[in-house]
């Protein structure tokens, strides 16, 4: 396995992402994050385990497309970001929504 940086790693993932479809998906032990788009697949897998003690199985990622933004006169684009889909081990879980 390769050996990354353990004080980079936490600036790689961003947020949870909650969506209708990433909802569905924690049915299947999938957890989708929002990452920052030079963040490798490797790299990513290294974050998650860490930030949560976690093993963690697949990882796919997915760069959506820009789209235009227009603010009055003036056009531009939407702020680049990646989706990661990380598949973790069964009997893993992260806790996304903790109980008050």
């Amino acid at each position: 396995m390769v050996k990354f940086n353990p004080r980079n790693l936490p600036d790689l993932v961003r947020r949870p992402l909650v969506t209708e479809k990433a909802t569905l998906l924690l049915e299947q032990n999938k957890y989708t994050f929002e990452v920052a788009p030079k963040a490798t697949k490797p790299q990513i897998k290294a974050a998650i385990e860490e930030l949560f003690d976690v093993k963690v199985v697949d990882v796919n990622t997915q760069t959506p497309p820009k789209k235009d933004r227009r603010v009055g006169k003036f056009l531009g684009h939407r702020a680049q970001y990646k989706r990661a889909v990380v598949t973790l081990a069964s009997g893993d879980s992260i806790t996304l929504f903790p109980e008050v």
